[in-house]
């Protein structure tokens, strides 16, 4: 399982930005399959409605499973996996993020929750088959219609809009007992943090850009989440740091320079303190 790099799906092959398909698993051609069965990120949104089945995924790190009525959004960067499917039936739409609206990007860009996943009802199933189908049916289209794009950048963003409004509304239910000021605060975080990891190691670097004191953002993401800035920071970097050294054969001073360390035995101290074990002895364990 151990590879040079993670392999990196990209949805610029595809001229349109968009890839869709229904699916049901004993029609999957094997070296599809064989291809979703290995870890790999993509650099672009994608999403699985199940109509009926079970699937098991694994992202970042995170078993998940989900079954009839379900609906899956991986975003870019994740490193996920298939793991399992059990008379799986459904679609797969694969979106270039630049085709989404930034308003409804930043729903599901900005989550509290890493994983986007929703429970459908049957009339909410109803309306992404159908909608899917309309999709399916004007990306596939023989020749290009006088207003093909304009209709199916509209079809596609309905669709992004009602999954990040559905899945908005779920989490919604979670917090709703804090003000939106905080949890406003608490989703512009996470953002920042997935953006800027690389670079920013601190919870005042991201307070600064946020205009906010120091005090005020710990206190707000901790009463949100439950968790400290810091922690979030550093669970950013140690998600990376396994992905590398899980899914590459980069040494563990090429990752930690990778991550902004240049010294590796900080890096080291780090990542032993947080997971419990040394980057080597996780590497070992999980090849």
């Amino acid at each position: 399982m151990t590879q040079e790099n993670i392999a990196l799906y990209s949805i610029i092959e595809s001229g349109s930005g968009i890839e869709i398909q229904s699916f049901a698993f004993e029609e999957i051609d094997p070296s599809a399959k064989e291809k979703v069965m290995i870890p790999h990120r993509h650099d672009h949104y994608c999403c699985f409605i199940l109509e009926k089945g079970s699937v098991n995924f694994s992202i970042d790190f995170q078993n998940i499973s989900f079954h009839t009525a379900g609906l899956l959004i991986s975003c870019p960067g994740q490193v996920h996996h298939l793991s399992h499917m059990k008379d799986a039936q459904g679609w797969m739409i694969a979106l270039n993020p630049s085709l989404i609206d930034q308003n409804a990007r930043n729903i599901i860009d900005q989550a509290i929750s890493r994983i986007v996943l929703m429970d459908l009802n049957t009339d909410q199933l109803a309306w992404f088959v159908d909608l899917l189908r309309l999709i399916n049916c004007c990306v596939n289209q023989p020749q290009v219609e006088l207003f093909q794009n304009p209709i199916l950048h509209h079809l596609l963003n309905a669709f992004f809009y009602q999954a990040a409004s559905l899945f908005q509304a779920q989490e919604a239910k979670r917090i709703q007992e804090y003000s939106v000021r905080s949890v406003d605060i608490s989703k512009t975080f996470q953002k920042l943090v997935k953006e800027h990891f690389l670079n920013l190691k601190k919870p005042a670097d991201y307070a600064s850009r946020m205009n906010i004191t120091v005090s005020y953002l710990n206190d707000t993401v901790k009463s949100i989440t439950g968790f400290s800035s810091t922690y979030f920071i550093q669970q950013e970097i140690i998600h990376e740091a396994q992905r590398r050294l899980f899914y590459t054969s980069q040494s563990i001073k090429e990752i930690a320079y990778a991550l902004g360390y240049e010294d590796y035995k900080y890096f080291i101290r780090l990542f032993s303190k947080t997971v419990g074990k040394s980057p080597a002895q996780f590497r070992k364990n999980h090849l």
